[in-house]
């Protein structure tokens, strides 16, 4: 049976109650961007002293939501196992049909809209990935969809968000930019925003993944989470322990942006320089503030990788796996090959 299902845990009518609790929370949180007296924008559900941490019961909600609009990938035994000497399993989301994880946050945030917010719209700020999820899954739900992407974004994935029928905005020379260009967009025009690696709903979409993962993997011991904006790990994190409160929780940065790294150690979100990377989708330079608090106390152990090992996974996983993966998907895998989780073996 489909993990998302979650037989063992949540009859079908609690699951329905979650949802039905689920929407009235969501009704009630302040979606309108919020102007500072700098001419600086705020997104009131993405800030400091406005915390959202998320619950098990909203993964529980949104995997409710969601069956019907995703795809349970499949999580199989990697032939790199043997090389490794770590019996390492591939949660494949890379089989979503926009090609990431993204897809469940996005899915989930859009359902959870009201009729006046579908009518009106959304908005967000992305490299690629999430721009795309939302763009596709708007479609689907025909819910017009804004997307502000920086100058660096790929362009495959600008064309990509562009097929799809969304309203395309290239400016900002990076991501902290875009996101202010798209939130005085919101305020100006009746958006809903909605970020990409921060907001309650997109944590509790990605948060899925974890559902499904100790659902397919018995015994499973660890799972390694590469991480970004940190809204994955979050998820997964408080998703995975929840069911099997053993399970190390592993994240891995790229060593050009260790934002969350940086956040364990000064304890709070900080704003770390971003370097060129292979693993751009991580290239987040602060942190989310839910996510922080969501999976802060939750993670085991944090390693950065050199951009020489996320070469080198990107390859091996064409070798070994026949997948084409992109730098930020690669990155768990570069750390086992660094030798930088041995304690696996």
């Amino acid at each position: 049976m489909p993990p998302n299902n979650l037989p063992s845990q949540s009859p079908p009518a609690t699951k329905h109650i979650e949802t039905q609790q689920q929407r009235k929370s969501a009704s009630s949180l302040s979606q309108i961007i919020e102007e500072n007296e700098d001419g600086s924008f705020v997104d009131p559900l993405c800030a400091p002293g406005k915390i959202h941490k998320i619950t098990f019961a909203d993964i529980t909600s949104a995997s409710y939501k969601v069956k019907d609009g995703i795809t349970c990938t499949p999580c199989v035994r990697s032939h790199l196992s043997n090389l490794t000497g770590v019996d390492i399993y591939f949660k494949k989301d890379f089989l979503q049909y926009t090609g990431s994880f993204k897809e469940r946050g996005a899915c989930y945030a859009l359902r959870m809209l009201t009729d006046e917010q579908k009518s009106k719209g959304v908005i967000s700020a992305s490299l690629g990935n999430h721009a795309l999820a939302l763009c596709y899954h708007g479609k689907l739900l025909h819910i017009p969809v804004t997307v502000v992407m920086p100058v660096v974004a790929p362009i495959m994935k600008i064309q990509a968000c562009k097929s799809h029928g969304a309203t395309v905005v290239v400016k900002g020379k990076n991501m902290k930019e875009a996101k202010q260009i798209a939130m005085k967009m919101a305020k100006e025009n009746g958006f809903t925003y909605i970020n990409g690696y921060d907001h309650p709903h997109i944590i509790a979409g990605q948060g899925t993944l974890g559902l499904e993962m100790v659902e397919q993997v018995k015994d499973i011991d660890a799972i390694v989470v590469p991480v970004g904006g940190g809204g994955l790990i979050a998820g997964i994190a408080l998703a995975a322990k929840t069911l099997v409160p053993h399970v190390k929780i592993i994240g891995v940065e790229s060593d050009r942006c260790p934002s969350f790294s940086t956040a364990l150690k000064t304890g709070k979100p900080t704003e770390v320089p971003i370097l060129s990377t292979l693993a751009d989708g991580l290239a987040v330079p602060l942190v989310g503030y839910n996510a922080y608090a969501t999976a802060s106390s939750l993670i085991d152990k944090m390693v950065v990788v050199n951009e020489e090992w996320i070469a080198i996974a990107i390859l091996r996983l064409v070798e070994h796996e026949k997948c084409v993966v992109e730098g930020a998907g690669a990155s768990g895998l570069a750390a086992i090959l660094a030798g930088q989780l041995d304690e696996l073996k």
